[in-house]
């Protein structure tokens, strides 16, 4: 059992709560047992098991310690003083995992050859919780997968894991440079390309929407760059009263997602 917190170790994994670290290593670092439950269950790469014993009282807790034992996956014990120095929760569980990071390749073909497919794409989002809440939305409304455009904030920073509700493992992630995209979107033929913005002409709630959609949302100040703008084939406005001129962008990709949900599930409203 470790039981200093200067220990190499625990420095290691204190050092994956900032974003160069995480990206030389190819890991991050979760906590608590909902998201370690949700890494098992989605059979994500666990590479360490880290739990303290006097912290750990829940049986589910031990259920997942058993689960590790019996995949050979290592387990590093804490004591509870150090166990809290790399926790971000105010009443630790005592259970954390390090994990390998899972980005997709979108070579993969298999992804564009179903009957009905929603591609989310983001440009330059920069709040990680508000990423973590567009990945929780995306499982809830049957994304297929998420594009990250350059700039965007790091999904597996600690305020995203813990927004995305254990979405972080079962939405597969994508991250391309302009130039990949624009390639990538040249073999879409059969895909319609959304956009969003608050000047544009069409409602989102009365637009009916295709099955294969590559839904693009820009940042949280900027909106959609010109760029990608161009590059739609229809422009949505989601209507609002009062005097705000925009919403959140998790809001707005929830609102946008769910629509496109309720239509390909038969639920969508009657419009007048």
């Amino acid at each position: 059992m470790i039981t200093s917190t200067s220990n190499p170790q625990i420095k290691f994994l204190r050092s994956l709560y900032m974003q160069k670290y995480r990206n030389e290593s190819g890991l991050f670092l979760i906590e608590g047992l909902k998201l370690v439950g949700q890494a098992f269950d989605s059979n994500a790469e666990i590479q360490q098991i880290i739990i303290s014993p006097d912290l750990l009282i829940s049986e589910y807790g031990q259920s997942l310690v058993e689960r590790a034992q019996k995949t050979s996956i290592e387990i590093l014990e804490l004591s509870a003083l150090v166990f809290e120095s790399i926790a971000r929760k105010d009443k630790p569980q005592g259970i954390a995992a390090l994990v390998k990071q899972n980005w997709q390749s979108l070579s993969d073909k298999k992804l564009i050859k179903e009957e009905k497919i929603l591609l989310l794409c983001v440009e330059a989002i920069q709040n990680p919780g508000n990423l973590g809440t567009i990945l929780r939305s995306c499982d809830a409304t049957g994304v297929s997968g998420l594009i990250l455009l350059p700039n965007s904030t790091d999904p597996h920073d600690p305020a995203a894991v813990k927004a995305s509700m254990g979405a972080i493992f079962t939405i597969p992630l994508y991250k391309l440079d302009y130039t990949q995209f624009i390639s990538f979107i040249k073999g879409l033929n059969s895909f319609t390309i959304l956009g969003t913005s608050d000047k544009a002409r069409q409602n989102a709630f009365t637009y009916s929407y295709p099955n294969k959609i590559l839904l693009l949302m820009g940042s949280e100040r900027e909106g959609l760059s010109q760029e990608l703008k161009d590059i739609c084939d229809e422009m949505l406005r989601i209507p609002m009263l009062g005097e705000c001129d925009s919403l959140n962008l998790s809001v707005a990709t929830g609102i946008i997602l769910y629509e496109i949900f309720n239509q390909h599930s038969g639920l969508t409203r009657n419009h007048d």
